[in-house]
């Protein structure tokens, strides 16, 4: 299993497009796409949290929750997302089905654990358009069309610098391509004009991550974690095509190639903010836990030097999150759902991105159960995110999302030496 396991990663890895066209929102034309969940389903639950961690799952956000495994862990998950958008004038609905990462951590002794995996990162996938109508010209359509994203593998490790302490550092390249298209045809005119612009974006950035986490009063615990997602300095390398085309059947008329050289765009930089994420929780061993989460990212300092965009602002973004689990009885022999994890949280999101004057928040609300299989320490763990994005004042689009993830854990010991009697 684990042999396949490793094949499946390097497969994926090799195609280079395993977070494309994993997104199916008008907002992901901002910024660098949506950004995507990094979390496993067990903290995706948990309103995303990544203050908790333990020795049997792996943590994709805080490194320094590697030191705890005490097991070899292989886990993977997919989820499928139901969209429907409304506007004033409008409502239209999608869907999208992803498989959202790809993990082996393992505990290699002395207090030191170790992972790597591939997650996909931000993701691009819209298609809208707009209508106006001006005293000159008339009529004017405008298509708006984008898809691919950026993907990320990863290599961590963690280590108990002392006795519930640990420190960890995670190294992410982040790859992808992704490709905008707009369109303009005016009412009565034969010919209508496009730009597109296809961007292959490659770089490194590091999340340094810290937790803390005493035993209070016996069983009782304390939590308490820093993680800084440093500045993400990728590079992106462009390519720019404007034309005209017929708008009765579509077919190119004229095509140019611009060129980026001359005008120092064919290779910008792509500046992705830090982000700060501070944990605090508390908990019983092996019986429950509830836990909070504030993020920080200086997005204000984002710049799309290719294709600004005149009605959009870049704020700093914030997220608030608090979310728990529940286990009635972890070692009951006579009742399987005792031995259930249940899990719920709740997130709200500042996303930093200002349209027309409007700020576009996010909230959801999450819960999910993690099932025990057999008497291992394997589970599988169901998840559902019920969430609203944005908003239908302004001409803006609100977006409303349901979301039913499926992530599998698997246990197995390593690096244990031989015993004979």
């Amino acid at each position: 299993m684990i042999k396949n396991f490793i094949i499946a990663i390097l497969c994926v890895t090799s195609v280079g497009v395993y977070a494309q066209n994993s997104a199916a929102s008008p907002y992901s034309y901002f910024g660098i796409g949506d950004v995507q969940a990094t979390s496993t389903v067990e903290n995706q639950m948990m309103g995303g949290l990544s203050v908790y961690a333990d020795s049997i799952h792996v943590n994709l956000v805080n490194p320094a929750a590697y030191s705890k495994l005490g097991y070899t862990t292989y886990t993977a998950g997919i989820s499928r997302k139901e969209y429907r958008f409304e506007s004033n004038v409008s409502k239209e609905s999608s869907s999208i089905s992803n498989l959202d990462y790809l993990s082996l951590g393992f505990n290699l002794g002395k207090g030191w654990g170790m992972g790597f995996g591939i997650t996909p990162y931000s993701s691009v996938g819209y298609n809208f358009q707009s209508e106006r109508t001006t005293a000159d010209q008339g009529v004017v359509l405008e298509s708006f069309e984008g898809e691919g994203g950026l993907n990320r593998a990863y290599v961590s490790m963690g280590y108990e610098l002392f006795k519930n302490f640990s420190l960890g550092v995670t190294t992410n390249f982040n790859f992808g391509n992704q490709n905008t298209n707009s369109f303009q045809a005016i009412e009565n005119v034969q010919l209508g004009s496009f730009n597109k612009i296809e961007s292959r974006i490659r770089g490194f950035d590091f999340n340094f991550g810290a937790s803390y986490s005493p035993a209070i009063n016996g069983s009782h615990r304390l939590f308490t974690s820093v993680v800084v997602n440093t500045q993400a300095n990728l590079v992106s390398e462009n390519k720019r095509t404007i034309g005209s085309y017929s708008t009765s059947n579509g077919l190119d008329v004229e095509v140019i190639e611009v060129d980026l050289e001359a005008q120092g765009l064919a290779r910008t930089g792509v500046q992705i903010p830090t982000t700060a994420t501070f944990g605090l929780g508390y908990g019983q061993d092996r019986k429950w836990f509830l836990g909070a989460e504030y993020s920080f990212q200086e997005l204000s300092t984002f710049v799309n030097e290719l294709s600004p965009a005149e009605n959009l602002v870049y704020e700093n973004a914030t997220t608030f999150r608090l979310g728990g689990y529940y286990i009635p009885d972890y070692a009951s022999f006579t009742s399987y759902m005792q031995r259930v994890v249940y899990r719920a949280g709740a997130k709200v999101s500042n996303s930093g991105i200002v349209v027309d004057g409007k700020e576009i928040n996010d909230f959801g609300i999450t819960f999910g159960m993690g099932l025990p299989l057999g008497r291992t320490l394997s589970n599988i763990n169901l998840g559902f995110e019920l969430g609203k994005r944005g908003t239908k004042y302004g001409d803006l689009v609100e977006e409303s999302y349901f979301k039913v993830n499926v992530g599998l854990s698997f246990n197995d010991r390593w690096f244990a030496k031989r015993k004979i009697n």
